[in-house]
């Protein structure tokens, strides 16, 4: 990406339709509600031959307190700072406002280069707020209409000249990389060591192109926008006292004590009972999205009140989809008998989650940072036992060993036979077992054999998958009727007489 561009303007001028339209993708939330976006969200953007990022800001207002909509504003006018074009909005069919007038006015001061773009623009309703922008002083404005897509090839004109010198510039501050290695070294370029048949294990490196994917989820005021500023050492994300300030599931590069990752910030999960309105709706199943592309989960827990109904029900969805798991207990710092606490926690869990047996249980203070490196050192343990291998042989041993100690239970007088096992996946791992009358195996049977793989394969906490296989189903020609002999095949049997 050659250059970055931050979309800005007042609340409900069509910023995040706009940026939809520039990624390409329908990644924030648009409602007709103004103030839907809170955050920073980044995403990847083309307009023609142009690739660059693209950042959705929250809306605009005219508040400098500490107010949630105060503390909007100063995020937004960091990010004016720090980004190469501002591309301010308006809304063609309001014209221009006092608020509009005050916020070109910083834009003038702060921006490096500012773009003014009327929005809503079709037809004759907007000509009159097209006009109108001129009087900002921020040179000739864009007319658009992000719905529809308008104005994008103007656009284009526009930022075709400077995105070349950025990408001038780019190319003159970009890191040396792609070294040769040198003859002889049993490193590959990416710095890990290659064996024959390790092909697979080396793609499960996080590297910057393929950076460990994580989702912290919880209850909302759990603290999962404090701990993930914690983790980037900066005040990235909006915080404060107030719940269900995240809306947008906010994915943020970082790397984090040599880990390249990519962190997922999510709105807060209540009971679905609770909630009611349509943009609650919205920011939850972005959560949920976000789960699905986690490869590692954060499930963040508040010390004063954990495990709570809402609690499991979150960690149960998140070892439904299958992803890697991790218990963080936040705000740690406030406890005071924290050895009784902890002993209490490690209890609750084990008899709330026994699906997540093992799992780490790692405490937390988001606001004074204590506890990070152990929970970077758990979601890194947890992304490698999801993808653990284990050779045919060494299962086939354990499952005898397993069915010698406790044989399966016989339905009907006939003994369940354990003939075959094999890992047929990982992410998360799930084994095949070839038995007879599989159908009639208990659940029972088939928790202590996934709480067996657990303990003799060293897989705590990582959701495991068993599919039962009968020797039936894999005999492709079991449906077929025996052929029989043909007529003139009798007829040319020799006579016994």
């Amino acid at each position: 990406m050659s250059f970055t561009l931050a979309i800005v303007g007042r609340p409900n001028v069509g910023k995040s339709t706009l940026f939809n339209r520039l990624v390409g993708k329908r990644l924030a939330l648009v409602d007709d509600t103004p103030g839907v976006t809170r955050d920073l969200r980044e995403g990847a953007a083309k307009l023609g031959d142009i690739r660059f990022t693209v950042i959705d800001t929250a809306g605009l207002e005219n508040v400098t307190d500490d107010s949630l909509p105060g503390r909007m504003r100063r995020l937004t006018e960091r990010a004016v700072e720090m980004v190469d074009i501002c591309l301010f909005l308006i809304d063609a069919r309001v014209g221009v406002t006092p608020a509009d007038e005050i916020f070109a006015d910083i834009l003038r001061k702060r921006a490096h280069h500012v773009i003014l773009a009327a929005n809503k623009a079709e037809g004759r309703a907007g000509e009159a707020g097209v006009l109108d922008a001129y009087a900002l002083g921020l040179g000739e404005p864009i007319a658009l209409s992000a719905e529809h897509g308008e104005g994008l090839d103007e656009l284009y004109h526009v930022l075709r000249p400077l995105a070349a010198g950025f990408a001038e510039r780019a190319e003159a501050e970009a890191p040396e990389t792609d070294l040769p290695v040198a003859e002889g070294s049993e490193f590959d370029n990416t710095g890990s060591t290659m064996g024959e048949g390790e092909e697979e294990a080396a793609d499960w490196v996080p590297t910057l192109k393929r950076p460990l994917q994580v989702a912290v989820i919880g209850r909302p005021n759990a603290g999962k926008s404090t701990l993930i500023n914690a983790i980037l050492g900066e005040d990235r994300l909006l915080t404060g006292p107030e719940a269900g300030i995240t809306r947008d599931a906010i994915s943020l590069p970082v790397t984090w004590q040599g880990t390249p990752m990519r962190v997922f910030d999510t709105a807060g999960m209540r009971r679905k009972s609770r909630v009611q309105e349509k943009l609650e709706k919205l920011s939850v199943a972005d959560a949920l999205r976000a789960v699905k592309f986690a490869e590692v989960v954060v499930v963040l827990l508040d010390a004063a009140i954990p495990f709570e109904t809402q609690d499991l029900r979150i960690a149960d969805l998140a070892e439904d989809e299958g992803r890697a798991v991790v218990i963080a207990v936040n705000k740690w710092d406030i406890e005071e008998d924290r050895q009784e606490k902890l002993k209490a926690l490690l209890q609750q869990f084990e008899r709330a989650l026994p699906q997540l047996r093992g799992a780490p249980l790692i405490t937390v203070s988001a606001k004074t940072g204590r506890g990070l490196d152990r929970l970077h050192d758990a979601i890194v343990q947890a992304h490698a036992i999801w993808n653990r291998r284990v050779g045919t042989a060494r299962l086939n041993q354990w499952l005898a060993a397993m069915t010698e100690a406790h044989p399966p239970p016989a339905p009907g007088g006939r003994r369940i036979k354990m003939r075959y096992i094999t890992q047929a996946r990982t992410r998360p791992p799930g084994f095949v077992i070839m038995c007879s009358n599989p159908k009639e195996l208990p659940k029972a049977y088939e928790r202590y054999l996934i709480n067996g793989l657990r303990e003799s394969f060293d897989m705590p906490g990582t959701p495991i998958r068993i599919f039962l296989r009968s020797q039936a189903e894999a005999n492709p020609y079991r449906n077929r009727r025996k052929s029989q002999p043909s007529r003139l095949k009798k007829h040319l049997r020799p006579d016994r007489g």
